[in-house]
């Protein structure tokens, strides 16, 4: 068996090595013109007189074209497209002039002849044809002599698009993976029963087929733009058939513009729960945040995060992020400077609760919008410490709605949460209140104050996603509260953008609720997350049902019984229609609420909460005696 040796072949042997070939492309380009009858009589008798003289010229051409077009410098064993390209124009350009050559005799030297026109295109193509085959045949001999000897896996890729093909190639390129593609799956009616590659295109139906005869082991997603809808029917039909499915990262996160194998990774819950990419009013984004002083509270989480990366896309002024977690926010400065060439932010280290602190940021940088999204959300712990969260949640807002109020900010957006409706816990209710005071407050004021309210929000801090994630590492069992809980579910990337939108819409006052889609239960988020590891439920991993937590509901709302909506111009954003309230009323209950922060009663401070929100009825807490 030929071996093709690890370490680059030698330039020089490469160069030598194409000349050959095209001497032989040339003996086989006489053949042919004399059919293949008495060929060394023919050559040495009647046409060695007129080759004798042209074949320095002609190897002369050759190695010439081979030099300025450097065929040789490319490395054999990773031969692809751009290199066929490189050998068809450098042969192309000798044979032109070869076909320059022949009337030479006319002109310069009479009795001179170069070469028959026959003679030069058959060795052109000849040529083309030997130089793009050896370097072929290498390759494929290089790749299956190297490639990992392991038990194989036999794989359909999802899309016979470009993306397929293109997976396709650099699975068959990679020797180390394990992978062997049997054929492809698309739902294009026009390339059913097609090959592609001489692999077969089949509709999704196949699959079964495909799996009943146990001759697929996995299937690979490889579609540039994929519908969310159609990716999730066919990752369901993967996990129904028991199929381990994984997919191509999106091109612009592929390794220096280049994909390779390793870069393929199994599905995640995410691209379940994902829906459409949502089309935004880029303009009006661009009015609201271009050449502005931006502040983002609670700039090292989740949400302020990636409020900062797609902020710092519309070049504002200045962005200032501030957060009293100094670990994630240095984390997040870091990843921006790698990110980003000019540096135009800030990192603030401060609490919210700070009066202080807070009036001299508004005084330092003089911010014109606020995004608010500084605030503890962990509804257990704040049901154990309600004094926490009126210090933060309500205290920190009413902090920085007084400022931005006093110092003239153009808009403040706060972000909240649909636990603030009908809230059965602390944390919903302090953000309730919060919703409360910054709506008041909006009517005697020259700032635009703008609520937002949404849903979880896949992989933020605290939610369901990292914990089941963290729980299948460690062998599970993954915990879910109740049999029947269900949550809605927003990407963070998606929840941020609407953000930017309702914020750009706002005229002040409005509650805009966003469109969560579908809610989803819990305990099937926790089988397919298994399922997506290649585990089997209760075999693997079992599924413990723990009880509802303090303050937990079953399900979530995103507006309470005596709201409803108005739509925008924006499909997935609605306003809500909420209940007002007299500012000056608001503004005693909630600094007396403030105050007993020192008495730390937790009683005392829950009754005055649900003095203020009447609709607080506590679930599942000590505190539901007060109702």
């Amino acid at each position: 068996m030929i071996r093709i040796p690890k370490n680059n072949t030698p330039r020089s042997f490469i160069f030598i090595q194409d000349v050959v070939l095209c001497l032989f492309a040339l003996i086989v380009a006489y053949l042919v013109r004399f059919d293949f009858v008495n060929i060394d009589r023919i050559i040495l008798e009647k046409e060695w007189e007129v080759l004798k003289p042209a074949l320095p010229i002609y190897i002369f051409v050759r190695a010439l074209s081979f030099i300025l077009g450097k065929t040789y410098a490319g490395i054999i064993r990773h031969t692809g497209t751009q290199d066929a390209k490189r050998i068809f124009l450098t042969v192309t350009l000798g044979s032109i002039v070869f076909m320059a050559l022949v009337p030479i005799r006319f002109y310069f030297y009479d009795g001179f002849f170069f070469l028959p026109l026959p003679i030069i295109f058959v060795e052109y193509l000849v040529s083309v044809f030997l130089l793009i085959t050896v370097r072929i045949a290498v390759k494929l001999i290089y790749v299956e002599q190297h490639k990992s000897r392991g038990a194989t896996q036999n794989v359909v890729i999802y899309g016979a698009g470009k993306m397929g093909l293109i997976t396709k190639h650099t699975i068959e390129k990679d020797a180390n993976t394990l992978y062997n593609v049997i054929g492809f799956i698309d739902d294009d009616s026009k390339k059913k029963g097609k090959l592609l590659e001489r692999s077969p295109i089949k509709p999704t139906e196949a699959l079964e087929k495909w799996k009943e005869k146990k001759q697929v082991d996995s299937v690979i997603i490889s579609i540039k733009k994929m519908n969310p809808n159609n990716k999730r029917k066919i990752i369901d039909k993967c996990l129904e058939l028991g199929i381990p499915v994984s997919s191509v990262p999106p091109i612009d996160r592929w390794m220096n513009g280049q994909f390779s194998a390793n870069q393929i990774q199994r599905v995640r819950i995410e691209d379940l729960l994902g829906r459409k990419e949502i089309k935004l009013s880029e303009e009006n984004i661009n009015l609201q945040i271009k050449d502005k002083v931006i502040l983002i509270t609670g700039g090292a989480g989740s949400i302020g995060s990636e409020m900062a990366r797609q902020i710092l896309k519309y070049s504002p002024k200045k962005l200032i992020l501030l957060d009293q977690a100094e670990s994630p926010i240095y984390e997040l400065d870091m990843e921006l400077r790698s990110k980003f060439n000019e540096c135009n932010w800030v990192i603030v280290i401060a609490d919210v609760a700070n009066y202080t602190r807070m009036k001299n940021v508004f005084e330092s940088f003089e911010p014109q919008v606020v995004f608010h999204a500084a605030a503890y959300k962990h509804v257990p712990l704040m049901e154990r410490n309600p004094a926490e969260a009126i210090k933060v949640n309500i205290q920190g807002t009413k902090i920085l709605a007084d400022l931005a109020n006093e110092n003239k900010v153009s808009e403040f957006v706060m972000i909240s949460t649909d636990k603030a409706v009908n809230p059965t816990n602390v944390m919903g209710a302090s953000k309730r209140i919060a919703e409360i005071y910054t709506q008041s407050l909006n009517k005697e004021s020259k700032t635009k104050f703008i609520t937002t309210r949404f849903g979880n929000v896949l992989g933020s801090n605290g939610s369901v996603i990292p914990l089941f994630k963290k729980q299948i590492e460690q062998g599970g069992p993954l915990t879910v509260t109740h049999e029947d809980v269900t949550r809605f579910f927003m990407t963070i990337p998606e929840a941020c953008q609407l953000v930017l939108e309702a914020g750009s819409m706002g005229k002040g006052g409005e509650i805009f609720v966003f469109d969560m889609g579908e809610s989803v239960k819990i305990k099937d988020l926790a089988k397919k997350m298994i399922q997506l590891s290649g585990l089997q439920i209760d075999t693997d991993i079992e599924i413990k049902i723990t009880g509802l937590r303090p303050g937990e509901k079953l399900f979530e709302e995103l507006l309470n019984n005596d709201e409803n909506t108005s739509p925008t111009h924006h499909d997935k954003i609605l306003i809500g229609k909420v209940r007002e309230y007299n500012l000056t009323e608001v503004q005693e209950k909630v600094e007396k609420l403030i105050n007993s922060y020192s008495s730390q009663n937790n009683n005392t401070l829950v009754k005055q909460m649900k003095e203020i929100v009447p609709e607080f009825k506590s679930n599942n807490s000590i505190f539901t005696k007060l109702d």
